[in-house]
């Protein structure tokens, strides 16, 4: 599996998303709390862009008017229909048998894992076929 750097853990701070492109794919990447996720941005139920949903949280109502909230911020509101999805899942919480958005694994590295060397630079022939006129002011 390939693996791309995407951003510097600062670019995303916590509650906030990046969406990026990979081989023409727009991923959403989101910080919940210092924990990031990755999600497809399209909704596998009409094809909406899906990250740019609204973050909400999850609810549970045991009885009418009762509401408790369990998991703050952890659902992505779809914007065409408000399907909504976990994002640390990509579950549907509209049809959690049959639908879930893609996810994508996400790891924090420390930059000197990623640029670790030896590098190797390219060396390219240079030949000079003939003279130039330079002037020194």
């Amino acid at each position: 599996m390939a693996r791309h750097v995407v951003a510097a853990v600062g670019e995303i701070p916590p509650g906030s998303r990046k969406l990026v492109t990979i081989r023409g794919r727009e991923i959403g990447v989101f910080n919940l709390d210092g924990e990031f996720y990755a999600l497809v941005n399209r909704c596998p139920h009409q094809g909406a862009a899906l990250c740019t949903g609204e973050v909400v949280s999850r609810l549970e109502a045991p009885l009418p008017g009762e509401y408790r909230l369990l998991q703050p911020g952890t659902m992505l509101r779809c914007p065409w229909h408000c399907w909504e999805f976990d994002i640390r899942t990509g579950q549907s919480w509209c049809d959690p048998n049959d639908i879930k958005a893609r996810t994508y694994a996400v790891t924090v590295e420390p930059g000197e894992a990623l640029a670790k060397g030896p590098f190797a630079a390219e060396t390219v022939s240079v030949a000079v076929e003939q003279d130039y006129v330079v002037l020194t002011l």
